[in-house]
């Protein structure tokens, strides 16, 4: 027997795993890194970072994997190791392993293409939500092509591999136990040191997001993720005593018209007083799916996509430089309900213990309206139905209705006309009661596969962003359309914001133009139409809205009447999962893992963004906000 390779011996197995591993990966990167090349830094030390350290990554990924094969083949007796049996069982294994690292390579690529990321907690949640994500794979995808054509390419490579022999020898190996034991020794102690010594919050700083999150290994970010779906804030970043964090807080968030109602240094809870007498407005808030403000003409867009959105930003309260605090529906729909910032970790909307909390729901509940959540999908993904329900929300969603009030749905839910619709009939419910209603709308038609009712607008269905956008705005035209011949429409305010943007990846940790959304307040009969351009974020809706309708009450929002701010009190909060970012005086702060720290200048148009030095002083406030919040949640 030959022993010129390193597969010829008992491990032949495990080495052919780590090195069929180590190839795709190493593929997948390259791939990624040349679909990204207009936005990666080029340059040799850049490229040889994000090589080295993927390889770093790869290997701690591959000894993982190798694991239960290095042990399988330890223990095997050698009887059973040699027979024909088990020859073919282990060539059929290696093509199912070869065939499951392509699908996740594919997988990646798809990914990176929705998010500019590697596989992140937003893979791990939509693990929960399969019929969802398939679904709109499906929908999205040619996917009996693409599955096609990776059994086509693993079949190829799968003969390669054992037409060069790699395989035989393998099987026509032999071995001592110890032997076997070492090799497996040297499996687990590889992996025990990787698990010691790497960790994907520490990835280098390489002065661009996407080149670091290149340097990242998918199948190892995934169960990073996994792990760290919630990440307790003192624990990886930069903190200050609670007791100096709160002390900051209630100084932030004390304003000419509140008054603590306690002296608890823990305690935030104030008294809001509004001036004039108190409006019982209806309030219809239509929380857009992903967005942007880039594809509004009114924000100088020039496709003409959104022709009904433009000109109710004539007759609204229009808002100019509000940004959202996250980048997925929950962040959106817990920022908007409940005024907090985006703590590290998962979405309150997602955790357990989120019933019973301060919301904007519970203050109009509180006034006698009728509260609800009206979703065109199946509230049960992410946990939406849960949290609106025990948090002052009635919940509408598609299972609630009846199936003929459907026309038209994709995997992630009834059409926006059909949606409105339910909204139209809901608040025309309320209104024969004679009781004032506050209904929260969440769409879903601009969201990927992008499909919607023909012949509504002159972009075909199926086809993009561009055709999600228009249909959105065209929906949102009959709405209104709709409502100005109801009764109730001369006393109802029409919110238009969204849940977040359609893309947040960038070059710098969190790319402030890209987190810039819509927030509209509309009804001229009620309100005085003007632009608004103070810098906010969508924590502030609650107090805004509350503003606007003279109510005085209890509130321990983390937000503030936008209205009502002074220019050196304009701020806005964004962040990702791990990155916490406080916008204030043209400085981007962000908190990140391990308490680091980073600086960026910015301008509000949104033109340039740049590392710049540390404000002690707004990273002090950054924290107070971020770990006060992460406390209360905690703490109840």
């Amino acid at each position: 027997m030959k022993r010129d390779n390193i597969f010829a011996h008992r491990h032949g197995g495990t080495a052919l795993i780590l090195v069929l591993f180590l190839a795709v990966s190493f593929g997948t990167r390259s791939v990624l890194l040349f679909t990204s090349h207009d936005v990666v830094t080029w340059s040799w030390f850049g490229i040889f970072s994000i090589f080295f350290w993927g390889f770093l990554y790869d290997l701690a990924a591959a000894s993982y994997l190798a694991i239960p094969v290095a042990l399988y083949l330890m223990l095997l007796p050698q009887r059973i190791f040699t027979s024909r049996l088990h020859r073919i069982l282990s060539v059929a294994f290696f093509f199912v392993v070869l065939y499951g690292l392509l699908f996740i390579a594919a997988a990646e690529w798809f990914f990176w293409d929705e998010f500019g990321v590697r596989f992140n907690f937003i893979a791990v949640d939509y693990l929960i939500y399969t019929k969802e994500v398939v679904g709109n794979i499906y929908e999205s995808y040619p996917l009996v092509l693409i599955l096609s054509a990776l059994f086509l390419l693993t079949v190829l490579l799968t003969a390669i591999v054992y037409r060069f022999g790699r395989m035989r020898s393998w099987f026509e190996s032999t071995g001592s136990w110890k032997v076997r034991s070492t090799w497996t020794g040297c499996v687990l102690l590889a992996a025990v040191l990787f698990t010691a010594t790497l960790d994907n919050r520490t990835v280098p700083g390489l002065g661009n997001s996407y080149n670091e999150e290149l340097a990242k290994n998918g199948p190892y970010s995934f169960v990073a993720a996994f792990r760290n779906n919630e990440l307790e804030y003192d624990q990886f970043y930069r903190a200050e005593d609670n007791t100096e964090a709160f002390r900051q807080i209630r100084a932030l968030l004390k304003t000419e018209n509140s008054t603590y109602i306690s002296q608890e240094p823990y305690n935030i809870t104030r008294f809001i007083e509004n001036e004039g007498e108190e409006k019982r407005y209806n309030v219809i808030q239509i929380t857009v799916e992903s967005l942007s403000a880039e594809y509004l003409g009114v924000f100088g867009n020039t496709q003409g996509l959104t022709p009904n959105l433009d000109a109710l930003s004539e007759e609204s309260i229009l808002f100019t430089n509000c940004f959202a605090t996250g980048t997925r529906t929950v962040r959106g729909m817990e920022a908007l309900v409940l005024s907090v910032p985006p703590t590290p970790g998962r979405s309150i909307v997602k955790r357990p213990n989120n019933e019973d909390l301060f919301s904007l729901g519970s203050i109009f509940r509180s006034k006698g309206y009728d509260t609800a959540f009206i979703y065109s999908g199946f509230g049960y993904f992410d946990n939406m139905n849960h949290f609106f329900a025990n948090n002052g929300y009635r919940v509408v969603d598609r299972a609630s209705v009846p199936q003929e009030a459907i026309t038209f749905a994709n995997v992630w839910g009834a059409c926006d006309e059909d949606l409105y619709n339910w909204v139209l009939d809901e608040a025309d419910r309320s209104y024969a009661q004679d009781k004032p209603f506050m209904h929260f709308v969440m769409t879903t038609s601009n969201h990927r596969p992008f499909t919607y009712p023909e012949g509504k607008i002159d972009i075909p269905s199926h086809s993009g962003r561009r055709g999600g956008v228009k249909y959105t705005d065209y929906a949102i035209g009959e709405l209104i359309r709709k409502a100005k011949e109801r009764p109730w429409f001369s006393n109802t305010l029409f919110v238009i914001v969204a849940d977040h943007c359609a893309g947040s990846a960038g070059k710098m940790d969190l790319p402030v133009r890209k987190y810039r959304i819509p927030l509209m307040i509309y009804n001229p009969e009620l309100l005085q139409p003007r632009r608004v351009e103070r810098l906010c974020s969508q924590i502030d809706f609650a107090p805004t809205l509350l503003g606007l309708l003279h109510w005085s009450y209890e509130s321990q929002f983390y937000g503030k009447d936008i209205l009502r701010m002074e220019p050196d009190s304009e701020y806005a909060l964004i962040g990702t999962y791990q990155k916490l970012g406080y916008m204030k005086q043209n400085l981007l702060t962000v908190l990140k893992p391990i308490r680091e720290v980073a600086a960026y200048r910015f301008d509000l148009a949104g033109t340039t963004q740049a590392p710049a030095a540390e404000d002690a002083d707004l990273t002090k406030q950054a924290i107070a906000y971020y770990q006060t919040a992460s406390f209360r949640f905690n703490h109840r």
